[in-house]
């Protein structure tokens, strides 16, 4: 069946999850955040990330805002940085982070094609409605949809039969989009088409599931689209 809705993934995927440090970096008197800002940035997605997984597993949810604080506590310590005011500057800067350059006009393609097209994601509602709002993409989005509803994180079934409750499709009508391979590969065995925005040039991930497409940006996920 032809795709119906495209689904994006949105830190890493839509929004650039090291936007945060390096702005905070470039800022006066950050001289001890610039000289380290990639790795602390590294290592808080990384965190986050971890403990989503590691919550999923043991039921012991929380929202993405708490791991996301956690995650950079522990960033701010592997680096040695031990600055409140720093930390809630590093904070703010996560509710406004930049959306990656293609992003606006690929979801108005999308939209001007008569695709349906949603946000699924870790992100707590009221982080999503912050960053959706900075980057003014709200206008070519149907759905934000959050895993607060469902209460445990990705990769967990339930967060993906969001999609089809929303919109009243099947996976084979979904085309699901994230930066994250785990992700990507996790929504592939669940039986989306799907496309791994591999930025990093990373290796595939050695999972069940396995990306359809591997692209390095968003730019050509209309075409992509209208494929299927």
């Amino acid at each position: 069946m032809p795709i119906q809705t495209c689904v994006f993934d949105a830190y890493g995927t839509l929004f650039d999850v090291s936007a945060a440090a390096r702005q905070a970096a470039d800022e006066p008197g950050r001289d001890a955040l610039a000289a380290n800002w990639q790795a602390l940035s590294a290592h808080w997605r990384t965190k986050q990330l971890q403990y989503t997984w590691l919550r999923a597993v043991t039921g012991d949810h929380t929202d993405f805002w708490k791991v996301t604080c956690d995650g950079l506590d522990w960033a701010m310590e592997s680096v040695g940085l031990d600055d409140p005011e720093l930390r809630e500057r590093l904070l703010a800067l996560y509710w406004e982070l930049a959306p990656y350059r293609e992003v606006p006009r690929m979801l108005a393609e999308l939209k001007a094609a008569g695709y349906a097209t949603a946000i699924l994601s870790n992100g707590s509602p009221d982080m999503l409605d912050g960053a959706v709002t900075s980057a003014a993409i709200g206008d070519y989005l149907d759905a934000v949809l959050s895993v607060e509803d469902v209460g445990v994180f990705k990769p967990d079934a339930r967060v993906y039969d969001m999609v089809g409750t929303r919109f009243d499709c099947t996976p084979n009508e979904v085309l699901f989009v994230s930066s994250n391979g785990w992700d990507a590969a996790a929504a592939a065995a669940y039986g989306f088409h799907t496309a791994w925005v591999n930025r990093a040039g990373e290796p595939m991930d050695r999972l069940p599931g396995r990306p359809e497409t591997t692209l390095p940006d968003l730019t050509t996920i209309p075409t992509l689209a209208a494929k299927h």
